[in-house]
């Protein structure tokens, strides 16, 4: 019995390495491949050396450049978005208290039910929107 295995499982392996038959299927050809070019890095030729006397690479703040590198430095604000924002207290705001607003030891106001349920709600187009003022 063992024999009879021993023979199919011989048999089985190499029926694979036939191209004809049951397990004719397409294999790629290995003298076809060419080599390619290896991958080089062009000079940058806007680079300076560094001028006598300024601070190092190390000395540089590098989350800032990050930052400014990502956003671009302080936009220039128009007279009436400058008026808006006179306004609304900008110079009354907190310095770190967008970091501190989404903290969740931050003590928020309960607004109530119907809040939570305009907040919740599906977005629309806006056609089935009715407004009602209670009488007193």
């Amino acid at each position: 019995m063992r024999k009879l295995i021993l023979a199919a499982g011989l048999a089985a392996s190499l029926s694979a390495c036939g191209s004809s038959g049951l397990l004719n299927r397409d294999r790629p050809d290995e003298f076809a491949v060419s080599r390619q070019a290896p991958l080089v890095i062009p000079p940058d030729f806007a680079l300076v050396p560094p001028a006598p006397g300024a601070p190092s690479a190390a000395t540089v703040d590098s989350s800032r450049a990050a930052m400014e590198a990502m956003f671009g430095g302080p936009a220039a604000r128009s007279a009436t978005e400058s008026a808006a924002l006179s306004a609304a207290g900008r110079g009354n705001a907190a310095p770190g208290i967008r970091s501190s607003a989404g903290d969740p030891a931050t003590d928020v106001v309960e607004k109530g039910e119907t809040t939570r349920d305009i907040i919740a709600a599906p977005e629309g187009d806006g056609q089935d929107a009715r407004a009602s003022v209670p009488q007193q």
